[in-house]
């Protein structure tokens, strides 16, 4: 890639830069720290002039040409300690192209892992490339970023060449092709392919034409959104934190979901001592064969229902919690596990056989232990029945139907990217708990994995995306 080309003449620059949120301190005896994304490294006895650079790249994308500095200090010395620094910090390093016309780059590299590696070389003549199957194109701040699961760099791609390039790599091509296609010099189009290739998200062919994604064969068994799921829900994602003068108390989502949208049914509340007193042994529990209830024509009854639900999911008390170095917030104490106790699931119960309670959709209040009624449509209520009846391979409805949902503002405000990821988590803990509370009482329950579209959500009527259904549960008779 050069950096200088006879007048007129259009080619492509390598610029580096340090990533927004790094920030670069100087000792007074000569070392440097760099808090980044990833945390804090020092550099003792740094060389002269690596200091003057890194506050340069902090500023914006360079070239390595213009970090020449005066003095003493314009040996080759300090370049050298300046590529090992780099090295070191390069989950925080940024890599971009530009052309020699001024005006920016064309596209930009930026690292989402704590160590990646941004091969720099040229391509085998005549291969061909696409992009990667996992690679996904989206908007984000004004440009078109291609990511994938598999690679260690997102890359915005910020004018229209990259744009060009980026997507005419659909299917098999070569650089003299895709300069055809394109209209962008051969020159350039063979510069961001090997940047492309060098990020992770364009895939480089073998002699035969061959693509090897990352990670084959074991990401066979992948679709890309289970991937792109895993990858960016097991780490915390860069954003925007939000401004502190928008930090105020009791600007963070409620603890409890209230709900006034038809008449309230409060449930019997057992003595929890009692309860323990006369339950079998935990281990009795864990090691009884787990089986699908028996849909039959038996009725629970409201006391049934209301010792089941204050076993698994009411609140038991209402105080203040935080995430190790996150901001504290007003936190609940339920019977299931939740991370620094935001319980975010709410409950929904689709009563068709249970006396003292008339068949509908109701609510559950968790802190006052009550149902309200949110849907009366007969026809709405067998729509979920059915589907949780087919779910669990039965030929009748069961008796009641559970339908987990999470408020996303109140996990997502705290946990940022991973908090889907940690709402499933939840979502299982209750699971496990509704099963083992259902055994304890002699009722049965059991996940069924309902396929509903929308159909879920308009049912209960919620405020889509605010809160979403992920995840059903059964409960009836054992068989």
């Amino acid at each position: 890639m050069a950096a200088e080309s006879p007048a007129g003449q259009v080619e492509t620059v390598r610029l580096w830069s340090l990533t927004e949120d790094t920030l670069v301190e100087a000792g007074d005896d000569g070392s440097l720290v760099a808090i980044t994304w990833w945390g804090e490294y020092e550099f003792p006895g740094t060389a002269d002039g690596v200091r003057e650079s890194l506050g340069r790249l902090v500023l914006g994308p360079v070239s390595m040409a213009n970090l020449a500095v005066s003095g003493p200090a314009a040996s080759d010395a300090w370049r050298l300690s300046l590529r090992k620094v780099l090295t070191r910090l390069s989950g925080s390093v940024v890599h971009s192209l530009a052309l020699n016309d001024g005006r920016g780059p064309v596209l930009s590299a930026i690292p989402v892992t704590q160590f990646p590696a941004f091969p720099d070389g040229p391509l085998p003549p005549g291969r061909q490339v696409r992009l990667s199957r996992f690679t996904a194109l989206r908007a984000e701040d004004g440009a078109l970023l291609a990511e994938s699961p598999g690679a260690r760099y997102k890359v915005a791609l910020l004018r229209p060449p990259a744009v060009l390039i980026a997507t005419s790599l659909a299917s098999p091509t070569t650089v003299a092709q895709l300069a055809v296609t394109t209209g962008v010099s051969e020159a350039v189009v063979a510069d961001v392919v090997e940047f492309l290739v060098a990020a992770g998200v364009v895939l480089l062919g073998d002699d035969e034409g061959r693509f090897t994604d990352h990670g084959d064969p074991d990401t066979t068994v992948w679709s890309h959104d289970d991937l792109m799921f895993h990858t960016r829900s097991r780490t915390w994602q860069k954003g925007s934190p939000p401004e502190p003068d928008t930090v105020r108390i009791g600007a963070e989502p409620p603890v409890v979901k209230q709900v006034t949208a038809g008449p309230t049914f409060p449930l019997p509340r057992p003595d929890a001592e009692v309860l323990a007193a006369g339950d079998p042994p935990l281990t009795a529990l864990l090691e009884s064969d787990h089986i699908c209830p028996e849909f039959g024509e038996r009725t629970l009854t409201a006391s049934q229902l209301g010792e089941f639900l204050f076993r698994t999911a009411r609140v038991r008390s209402v105080g203040p919690a935080h995430v190790p170095g996150g901001p504290s917030h007003e936190a609940s104490q339920r019977p299931y596990f939740s991370v620094a106790c935001l319980y975010e699931l709410e409950l929904y119960v689709g009563i068709n056989r249970c006396a003292d309670l008339a068949r509908g959709i109701y609510h559950y209040d968790p802190l006052w232990h009550t149902l309200t009624l949110i849907n009366d449509d007969a026809a709405v209520l067998d729509a979920l029945l059915d589907m949780s009846m087919i779910a669990a391979g039965s030929h009748r409805r069961p008796a009641a139907l559970l339908t987990l949902t999470a408020r996303m503002s109140r996990i997502a405000w705290v946990l940022g990217g991973a908090a889907y990821a940690t709402t499933l988590l939840h979502a299982g803990a209750l699971q496990q708990v509704l099963y083992l509370a259902a055994k304890a009482m002699g009722l049965a329950a059991h996940a069924v994995p309902v396929d509903s579209g929308d159909r879920v959500d308009r049912a209960l009527k919620l405020e889509w995306p605010a809160e979403v259904s992920v995840g059903e549960c059964v409960l009836d008779f054992p068989g």
